[in-house]
């Protein structure tokens, strides 16, 4: 009985060593990561495409500049219907950043303790509240070629058509766009502007209303578009 023991406690040890072995002697194969999937005609490049804000001031506030990205984009020109769509991540709204001061016509920079301030008061819950609403869409009907006369010649312009959601609220949006082809790539810009109010955003104030912001807000599209 002990040898029967005995020879059954070297077996089980002379397996382990060989399993140990083993695990030491197999290479190890590092998993990479798959690779991003190569653009498609009207994809958005999400890395320099931006969306920029005007705000204007009211009392004895001061006009700000504000810069975004989008989280997702396609945007097919020319087409008649199922144009593509635009997602704007809300998250990565910053304001008073000089490139969005310089982009909306604003002159000098703000200081550090001014754009966080001004951000933190957007993204929150009395305004943009980005907790609930982290994204706003711009769902694309069309992308007509726009015809005119005068522009004949010119860079081409689209009337982009469709349904603009923010803070949970959608609303009909038209807006006239340029599109001019760069090294493969189309650079497309525009503007729109809307109430704050429509979409169930009161317009920030305080100290009674003597400082706070206007209800339009101007926002100015500037994307790159992968032409092929």
């Amino acid at each position: 009985m002990k040898t029967n023991l005995g020879l059954t406690m070297r077996l089980v040890q002379r397996s382990f060593a060989c399993i140990v072995v083993a695990m030491i002697a197999s290479p190890v194969v590092a998993q990479t990561p798959a690779p991003a999937p190569a653009p498609r005609p009207g994809d958005v490049d999400l890395a320099n495409s931006r969306v920029y804000i005007l705000v204007s001031a009211t009392g004895l506030g001061h006009p700000h500049g504000v810069e975004g990205r989008l989280a997702s984009g396609n945007l097919q020109l020319g087409a008649a219907q199922n144009a593509g769509q635009l997602v704007i991540d809300m998250k990565s709204f910053a304001a008073e950043t000089p490139a969005a001061r310089k982009y909306v016509g604003l002159a000098g920079e703000s200081d550090d303790s001014t754009r966080r301030q001004v951000t933190d008061n957007m993204l929150g819950p009395e305004v943009l509240d980005v907790a609930r609403f982290p994204q706003s869409t711009f769902a694309i009907q069309s992308a007509s070629r726009y015809v005119n006369s005068q522009q004949q010649g010119g860079p081409p312009l689209y009337i982009l058509d469709g349904q603009f959601t923010l803070h949970g609220v959608a609303k009909h949006l038209r807006l006239l766009a340029q599109g001019d082809e760069v090294n493969g790539m189309i650079h497309v810009h525009g503007r729109f502007d809307f109430l704050q109010s429509q979409f169930g955003i009161t317009p920030f104030t305080k100290l009674l209303g003597t400082v706070g912001v206007a209800d339009k807000l101007y926002v100015y599209g500037d994307l790159w578009v992968y032409a092929r």
